[in-house]
Formats: structure tokens, C-alpha cells, sequence
């Protein structure tokens, strides 16, 4: 085995604690999670290195960065890029977007059969304007029939291998979809969902209404649900379960910059204490080999360009100053990033609040474009246009 492949290969999965414990493993198709938290897909950062990364410090379900169903189908080269899994990685779990039934179809039966997935998420959450105006991602559950079919396709074509449903509150408070989304998702033999307790004019802004998440709870009552949005540090994990009831947790911008996240959680669940925050020096060492993974994985000109996005929430709330954040926003090399980083304090102490700091998509709440006559009617037919099938980012 390569280097790379060792650093690569996942850890054994942890059992749930023997005897009687407040929460159960989460159980998805013949999946059996533990601890009951789920990495939410994140365009451009879910890739097998930052999976690989996050997996190392607790155990979950990591899931792969989201792919368009009609890309997939239609051969192209990025979107076959990021569907790929680290060597030996289990279990392969990936996010797939589409407003087409038979693209769905076609790309779930191709996710299983050529890169062997054990678990398709689909996403319906998206607020993105590029997305929305064109009816997809979070505007599509508004349409319960064509919705509907979506689902039916890909449960269909995914046989035994369980799919699940991500989606958000609504588009906005006047257009509330997300107990039809979860019911018709049950209905449809889907074996999980997921709510971002946010409508989709909220973007990211605000904070997230966990009390959406008891009401999806007590609606779909047969297979778990799972509450995404505000999940910073691991007692957050903990408070959202016991206040709504939900049978897991979904973890998204709280782990950027902070992979240890997943070890804080593991450890609350497990009813072990949460390890001591990390000076700038322990940071910066995880810095460094996220970026040492991501060079080996593609190549180092790529990996380097692509891991400058992660600077700034690795050192969120550090005094680093702005001239070295800039330079390390620019680096063209490993040894570059290595001299820079090298020249710091690393002694200097984890920020007070540096868990809670906004990381990832922020802003105000906006309008959410929609196509013309868009709300007139719920089940009426609809033709999706090529548009809506642009390349979104989670929701």
C-alpha cells in the first residue's frame, strides 16, 4: 500500500458503548452509523482528503461532495473526478443532484455499479439564485408531483443501496415544503431525510429553526431524521437531539477549519470528555497535511491552489495578522506553505468563541428567484429546463 493510500484508508468504525445509552446508532438502509452524525456534502471541500482528514479524528458517515446527475451521465471529466473515493474507503456515500427522473435514474445505477456507493443522498436544499430560478434545488419540492418522481427514480434504480433526502424548511415562509418532502420521501422507500432548518431565502443568515426538525420528526415516523443547521461545537449535536428529537445530526460549515469537530463529537456520544482546544501550532501541523493530502491526491500546483480556501477557517480568530493570511492565500507550493506557517507563533492559544466563529456561506436573507408562475400551482406538470441542472454547492 502507498503512502497515500495509508493516510487514505479509514479507521475502524467505533461500536456504540455496551449497555443502555441515551442515543442509538443511526441505522440507514443496512448502514449502521455511530456516532449518529453525518458529514454534510460541501462542493469543492468534501473531497477524500478533508474525508479522510475529518474520519481520522471520529467516526460518522463522511459523504462525498455532491455530483450533477446529468454531468455524471453524460461523461464529464470533473464531475467523474469528484465522484471518486479514497482506496479501501467505506462506506462510499455521495451526494447527487438532479431534476430529471431518468438522469437520476441513469446516474444512481452508474454511482453503484462503477464506483460501488453504498449510500446516494439527494439534494433539494439548495438556495443558490443560479439554481432556484430555474426551479431546482430548494424550489423543487414546491412541484410535489415532479418531486415525487425524482425520488421514485433514484430509489428505484438504487435497489438495495439505501438513498436519502436532504431538503430545507421551504423557499420562504409563504411557501413552507418541508413535511410534504418528507412524507412523500417516506412514502417513496427512502430511508432517512434530512432538514436544514432554514427556508431557502434565509441562505445561510440567521439561525437555523430546530423546532422544524421536532415537527419533521413527528410526521415521518418510520425511518430517521436527521437536523442540519447551527451545529457548531458538540454540545450543539447533543442539544439539537434531546430538543427535537432527532435520530442524528448532519455537520456542515462548523467543520471547516475545525476536522476535530468530528472527535468532539465522537467523544460527547460516547460520554467521554471533549479533548482541549488546539493552539496555533497543533492547527497549523493539521493545516499542513490537509494540504499534503490534497497535493498527493491530485497534484501539488492543484492541490496547493485548492487548499488557499481553507486558510482563512483554519485560522479564523488567530491573531495571524493580514499580510501572512494574504501570502498564504497565494502560495504556489507545499515548501512555500511550510516556510510561511513555519515562522509563526505556535504557541499562541485557541481564540475565545474560535468554535462558533462563522465559517463558509454567510449574508443576509434575499428574495429567492423563481421561475414565472412558479407558485400558481402545486401539481401541475412541469418541464424542467437544462438550466437547473447548473452545478450548486449543498444546501
Amino acid at each position: 500500500m502507498t503512502d497515500l493510500e495509508t493516510r487514505l484508508s479509514p479507521s475502524p468504525a467505533p461500536e456504540p458503548p455496551a449497555g443502555p445509552g441515551e442515543f442509538n446508532a443511526l441505522t440507514i438502509g443496512d448502514l449502521n452509523v455511530w456516532p449518529p452524525v453525518v458529514l454534510a456534502p460541501m462542493a469543492g471541500v468534501t473531497n477524500a482528503p478533508f474525508r479522510a482528514l475529518c474520519r481520522r479524528y471520529g467516526a460518522g458517515l463522511y459523504v462525498n461532495q455532491m455530483i450533477t446527475a446529468r454531468a455524471l451521465v453524460e461523461g464529464h471529466r470533473k464531475s467523474l473526478e469528484m465522484a471518486s473515493f479514497g482506496p479501501d474507503e467505506s462506506p462510499r456515500s455521495i451526494q447527487l443532484y438532479g431534476t430529471d427522473p431518468y438522469s437520476i435514474g441513469e446516474a444512481t445505477k452508474m454511482l453503484i455499479a462503477e464506483q460501488s456507493v453504498d449510500h446516494i443522498d439527494m439534494n433539494f436544499g439548495c438556495p443558490m439564485k443560479k439554481v432556484t430560478r430555474h426551479g431546482g434545488g430548494a424550489a423543487l419540492p414546491w412541484k410535489r408531483e415532479h418531486y415525487r418522481r425524482i425520488v421514485r427514480a433514484a430509489v428505484a434504480a438504487a435497489d438495495n443501496v439505501p438513498v436519502t433526502v436532504k431538503f430545507r424548511v421551504g423557499i420562504d415562509d409563504n411557501a413552507i415544503t418541508f413535511l410534504d418532502a418528507g412524507l412523500i420521501a417516506e412514502a417513496e422507500g427512502v430511508k432517512a431525510v434530512a432538514l436544514h432548518a432554514r427556508t431557502a431565502n434565509q441562505l445561510y443568515s440567521g439561525h437555523a429553526d430546530w423546532r422544524r426538525i421536532t415537527e419533521l420528526k413527528e410526521a415521518v415516523t418510520s425511518i430517521p431524521v436527521l437536523g442540519n443547521g447551527d451545529i457548531w461545537e458538540a454540545d450543539d449535536a447533543m442539544r439539537m437531539m434531546r430538543s427535537t428529537g432527532a435520530d442524528g445530526v448532519v455537520v456542515g460549515r462548523g467543520c471547516l477549519g475545525r476536522p476535530w469537530l468530528f472527535g468532539d463529537l465522537a467523544a460527547v456520544f460516547n460520554g467521554e470528555q471533549v479533548s482541549a482546544r488546539p493552539n496555533l501550532g497543533e492547527v497549523l501541523d493539521g493545516m499542513v497535511e490537509h494540504a499534503e493530502l490534497l497535493c498527493a491526491w491530485m497534484d501539488e500546483t492543484r492541490g496547493i491552489r485548492d487548499f488557499r480556501k481553507h486558510t482563512g477557517w483554519y485560522l479564523k480568530g488567530f491573531p495571524t495578522g493580514n499580510e501572512v493570511r494574504r501570502r498564504l492565500n497565494s502560495v504556489e507550493s507545499l515548501d512555500e506553505m511550510r516556510e510561511l506557517v513555519g515562522s509563526l507563533d505556535r504557541s499562541i492559544s485557541f481564540p475565545e468563541g474560535g468554535m462558533r466563529m462563522v465559517r463558509g456561506h454567510s449574508g443576509s436573507s434575499k428574495n429567492v428567484h423563481l421561475p414565472e408562475g412558479w407558485l400558481d400551482e402545486r401539481d401541475d406538470e412541469v418541464a424542467m429546463p437544462r438550466g437547473a441542472e447548473a452545478l450548486v454547492s449543498g444546501g
